[in-house]
């Protein structure tokens, strides 16, 4: 470790930079070489072991540390409009992918955030929805993890880990801690969500009662028919085939959360740590970079209401600037001195009075 400089640190950048992307037989790499956000994820982690080594006194100073990695272009993301999740909601006949999507735009939640609710989160009751003040409170969330890092991190972080169906798996799905302390957060629920939620609520507890001691009762809000935790590639494949029936734009689960942040953003007028509070951005620059083109739409509308505002009332539309005096012409005005011999007498006067 005590050989890892920052020399070394900024050598092996370089290297990652031309090393070429990984594929698996899931799914190919979309860029020939280690795309910049994996090399951003890679040296985040390092940074965050080699501060534990200093805590650890195993070496001095951190050679990440002072790493600046240039900074990255966020692309415009392709999501869906507020009229075509409106149509995706017309149509969704899966009741986890109908909650899911209800979820995931009106409160900016995550897919394993979304899967990992449990109904002692959920506050929709009749006094809640009086006081307009009904909400989920996301401090879990839903992941497959390898037995091997269960073990090694001795199931820190994790609250619940699921019994597996088949012995000999090397994975488990858990509930744990979500990644950072700003996705413990609350989020409050539009009226018609949470009567959505009632309802759900109340079928899944019909659903109990018909199965008896065959329902598996883990108290999540979304789950399998059985009861069991409902995997993410669950409701992908749902997604999938409301896309294939309706035809509508291609794009992917996470993408409803930006459509979500977009459209809260434009509500708001740019409100920023309003949104952030839903969202459970770490940093509040994530927003301000990803959702530039909101912000500047904001400064036009700005612009539009000064016109309205100031500029309108009275109408100063057709009022134009003063003109600048011109700049007298010499040649003019020795012709107009030898077409007027007065003019040419005062000057002279004036002239030999000065001096």
């Amino acid at each position: 470790m005590q050989d890892i400089t920052p020399q070394f640190v900024d050598k092996y950048y370089k290297r990652l930079q031309k090393t070429p992307a990984a594929s698996s037989s899931r799914r190919k790499a979309s860029t020939e070489y280690v795309a910049s956000g994996a090399i951003e994820k890679i040296f985040k982690l390092l940074r965050c072991a080699f501060k534990q080594a200093v805590k650890w006194e195993l070496i001095g100073k951190n050679p990440f540390e002072y790493f600046d990695l240039p900074k990255r272009k966020y692309a415009k993301r392709e999501i869906w409009d507020a009229d075509i999740i409106k149509t995706a909601l017309d149509n969704c006949e899966d009741t986890k992918l109908y909650i899911a999507l209800n979820l995931a735009f009106a409160c900016s939640l995550r897919m394993g955030e979304i899967l990992g609710l449990t109904w002692d989160n959920i506050h929709i009751s009749d006094d809640d929805l009086s006081r307009d003040d009904a909400y989920v409170y996301i401090d879990k969330e839903l992941e497959r993890a390898s037995r091997r890092s269960i073990e090694t991190l001795e199931k820190k972080g994790i609250y619940f880990i699921f019994p597996t169906l088949y012995p000999n798996t090397t994975t488990q799905i858990v509930l744990k801690k979500p990644k950072t302390d700003s996705s413990i957060r609350k989020v409050w629920l539009p009226k018609t969500v949470a009567y959505i939620l009632r309802k759900h609520k109340e079928a899944q507890e019909e659903l109990k009662n018909s199965l008896g001691d065959e329902y598996l009762d883990y108290n999540l809000v979304i789950a399998q028919i059985n009861g069991r935790p409902c995997e993410g590639r669950i409701i992908l494949k749902e997604l999938h085939k409301l896309r294939e029936k309706t035809g509508l734009p291609e794009v992917v689960f996470h993408s409803l959360r930006h459509s979500s942040t977009t459209y809260k953003l434009k509500l708001n007028h740019g409100d920023i740590k309003a949104t952030q509070g839903d969202t459970g951005h770490a940093e509040i620059d994530m927003i301000t970079k990803v959702y530039a083109h909101i912000l500047d739409e904001d400064r036009k509308i700005n612009a539009q209401k000064f016109e309205a505002a100031f500029y309108s009332n009275p109408d100063l539309r057709n009022v134009k600037p003063p003109k600048e005096k011109p700049e007298p012409d010499l040649a003019e005005m020795i012709e107009q001195l030898k077409n007027s011999p007065e003019l040419a007498q005062a000057l002279a006067a004036i002239i030999q009075g000065q001096k």
